[in-house]
């Protein structure tokens, strides 16, 4: 009885892994492209004119999703604008992308300038951030995308430098 128990729970052990192994692999090979017409993707700026991801293809890019309401998102928003000043001359872009509404958001630029480029994406934002692997929706959420416009890296939480640092040695 002891040894059929110590082989179930063996066989059971090894289907565990094994599952868990196939949907990490899955995950991953999933996640090397962007989703279909991602690079097509226009939002309107806080400022007025229109943020085109298609000019961004081909260098690295940070794409960070936030809300004037998501206290870690601010948080992290002076982390973002630094690395951009910092990471620019390497090729580099960091893209806000607000789901929120304009008004909010346009006030909070006032308070509080970013060097980096913010565009609107309110609510379909979400649906944005889900297709880019945040499966519930959750922010702050940030996205790396390589020189080939795959996805290099992902985090759902708020950021810190070490994470900043990892991607950009990374994508050199």
């Amino acid at each position: 009885m002891k040894r059929r128990t110590l082989a179930l729970g063996g066989v059971a052990a090894l289907a565990a892994f094994g599952g868990i192994g196939t949907a990490l692999w899955r995950l991953r090979s999933a996640a090397a492209a962007a989703p279909d017409g991602f690079w097509s993707l226009r939002f309107e700026r806080p400022e007025g004119g229109e943020l085109a991801l298609a000019g961004l293809r081909g260098q690295p890019l940070l794409l960070n999703f936030w809300a004037t309401w998501c206290a870690p998102c601010i948080t992290e928003l002076p982390l973002l604008d630094r690395f951009q000043r910092e990471q620019r001359a390497r090729g580099w872009s960091v893209v806000g992308l607000a789901v929120d509404s304009p008004t909010p958001v346009r006030e909070f630029l006032t308070r509080q300038p970013l060097g980096m480029a913010v565009g609107l994406a309110g609510l379909t934002g979400v649906e944005l951030a889900r297709s880019l692997g945040n499966g519930n929706g959750g922010l702050p959420y940030s996205v790396v995308f390589d020189r080939a416009g795959a996805v290099h890296g992902r985090k759902l939480g708020t950021l810190v430098e070490a994470d900043l640092q990892k991607w950009a040695q990374a994508l050199a």
